[in-house]
């Protein structure tokens, strides 16, 4: 499986993010980035980002 890196993700990006408490299921919710908030250029579970809609959770696709 190929892993998203940071770089590849930009504010104002429509992702697909999975919330900590939709961890279990693999649920996502999509939304467009505000805030990128992991520093490290990869992480073995996703970059985690914060949406418009306020909403934290790791980017699993980029739309």
């Amino acid at each position: 499986m190929d892993s998203i890196k940071r770089a590849d993700i930009r504010s104002g990006m429509s992702v697909a993010i999975v919330l900590k408490e939709d961890q279990a299921t693999g649920r996502l919710t999509d939304g467009i980035v505000r805030d990128i908030l992991t520093k490290s250029p990869t992480h073995p579970h996703g970059i985690k980002v914060r949406l418009m809609s306020r909403e934290v959770g790791r980017v699993k696709k980029i739309y």
